[in-house]
């Protein structure tokens, strides 16, 4: 109920508050005192009751998009029975309140709006950001998650319907982390887009504009992160969705200097190393040994690159010698030393080798280990793709990490069918157990969800000055090792996610360990770690 520093709220005032409201689970005290009476039916629920309530109400729901609807305005009217109810299920409502559903939801975000939910940071406000984030009415914010909504999804720039992810990351962040959620900030910085039929609909609610010029855009973001440095002292900037070359830009300039992060490139990929270490204990070999590679050069291709990089040289491997493991391609073929069109970040793992489109070709040139898709490039993982790769390897490894799913280079069914069962397989999305010759394969899902809700509990924790890559890899490795033998034996290459939550407090604690270690946090050390991130996360209950 209101506390002291909470101005006390009575009758629909106090029904209408987010925060405060339990509904039905005011107790008969409560209602007179807060003059609820004759406001709710007669019958007093605990928070149980109303959550099977509302599981009833979403199993009536026609589509995963009605489902989100329903809960995003249970979150407006009562968030401690939002958050509970997701976190009674994790695997059946990540679905629902983030991808896939959310591709779906992007694209309609304008025209299913109904509430405000975090802050829209426009051009139009250039010169006075700071004050503007002062009317966020939370002091303490730990994470924004902020997005341009340059590159949503494989939706391309759809602008200020972009704001549909942070709104899901944050959800993400308190669902599967149990991250407080008056911690957490949802931004959209709108740029304008270049999406000339957003621009024409008149429902659209972001600029009728064309994104910027980059120095114009520089000047503006920078305006933002030091607004943020100033407002918000202790905020991890999540940035999420950018246009590709924008967000690995943006992440070079600010990682050594402020708190942030990039989930389209760390997060991405910290969850495909993380599987890439399960499938590799499976087949007893060493990530050295491996050679990779990736169809997409984008921000998550190099990103995943960079981290492999990172991690082959903690194996004792040079930076040379890492690169040399690396072979990417992009839409315009082999990332290679006689294309004048690569972006520095792209530069360094360029091959001398000849010009290529051919995937098939490259393959058969490069004889990789580990195949990635980051592509956005639909069915391109074709079935002679697939039997070569399973000509090469005993155990091909095959990630199409592409979304939504029309986007995605294969399918798990596909997969296993035409490797004959051999393939390590984990994709974007969920892939419901597939049957083959009599045995059953069960798809991993190389989703971020495992990754970023730990790291930001540990963070929230730990309170560091900067997140390193080092960081990142531990978050990838805690995860690994969450994958017992027995379901390693069953071709799993992450644990369940029904078990989320357990999953990410177990990170988190690996995380602050390592962050203590490297004397990176800015809090004391507590004897027991566990306990005490534990203590400080979020449990979604009516207090008295």
């Amino acid at each position: 109920m209101p506390s002291a520093s909470t101005p006390q709220l009575r009758g629909m005032a106090l029904l209408n508050n987010a925060h405060l409201n339990k509904g039905t689970a005011f107790t008969e005290e409560e209602r007179r005192l807060y003059g609820l009476e004759g406001l709710l039916p007669t019958q007093v629920e605990n928070l149980d009751r109303q959550v099977e309530r509302i599981h009833r109400h979403l199993e009536a729901k026609p589509s995963n998009l009605e489902r989100y609807i329903y809960l995003s305005g249970l979150r407006d009217q009562n968030e401690t029975l939002f958050y509970k109810v997701l976190m009674s299920n994790p695997a059946r409502f990540v679905p629902i309140v983030y991808a896939p559903t959310l591709a779906a939801v992007c694209q309609q975000f304008s025209h299913i709006y109904r509430r405000p939910r975090g802050m829209y940071i426009s051009l139009d406000m250039r010169g006075r950001i700071k004050d503007v984030l002062h009317n966020w009415p939370m002091d303490n914010v730990r994470f924004m998650c902020v997005t341009t909504g340059g590159r949503i999804l494989g939706l391309g720039d759809i602008g200020v319907n972009g704001m549909g992810i942070p709104i899901g990351k944050l959800d993400l962040y308190t669902a599967c982390g149990a991250v407080p959620p008056d911690s957490l900030l949802p931004v959209q910085l709108d740029i304008g887009t270049t999406n000339s039929a957003l621009r024409a609909d008149p429902l659209y609610l972001g600029l009728r504009r064309e994104p910027p010029p980059i120095e114009e855009l520089d000047s503006f973001v920078e305006e933002f992160i030091e607004a943020v440095q100033e407002v918000f002292p202790q905020s991890c900037i999540h940035f999420e969705d950018w246009k590709g070359t924008d967000a690995l830009r943006y992440l070079k300039k600010y990682h050594d200097r402020v708190l942030c992060y990039n989930d389209d490139i760390q997060g991405t990929a910290a969850v495909t190393l993380a599987g890439l270490i399960t499938a590799l204990k499976i087949k007893n070999e060493s990530l050295t040994q491996q050679r990779f590679l990736f169809l997409g050069a984008g921000s998550s291709g190099i990103g995943t690159a960079d981290m492999l990089v990172s991690a082959l040289k903690q194996e004792g491997l040079s930076e040379q010698e890492a690169i040399d493991r690396i072979t990417l391609m992009d839409v315009n073929g082999l990332l290679e030393t006689s294309r004048s069109d690569l972006l520095p970040e792209q530069e360094r793992f360029a091959k001398d080798l000849p010009p290529s489109r051919d995937l098939l070709g490259m393959i058969k040139t490069v004889k990789p280990t580990v195949l990635i898709g980051v592509s956005t490039a639909g069915g391109s993982f074709t079935q002679e793709v697939v039997e070569e790769m399973s000509k090469l390897n005993e155990r091909p490894i095959i990630f199409p990490l592409s979304l939504p799913q029309k986007n995605g280079e294969c399918t798990a069914e596909q997969a296993y069918e035409w490797s004959k069962g051999r393939a390590l397989f984990a994709a974007g999305l969920q892939y419901p157990e597939v049957m083959y010759n009599d045995r059953t394969f069960y798809p991993g899902q190389a989703n971020n969800f495992y990754i970023f809700p730990a790291l930001g509990l540990a963070v929230y924790a730990t309170c560091p000055k900067l997140i390193t890559d080092e960081m990142v890899i531990e978050a990838a490795q805690a995860l690994a090792d969450q994958v017992d033998p027995a379901a390693r034996e069953r071709g799993r290459l992450f644990p369940p996610q029904s078990d989320i939550l357990e999953v990410s407090i177990t990170s988190a604690t690996r995380i602050a360990e390592f962050i203590f270690d490297k004397n990176a946090a800015t809090v004391e050390r507590p004897k027991d770690i566990r306990a005490w991130i534990e203590n400080l996360t979020y449990k979604p209950r009516y207090t008295d």
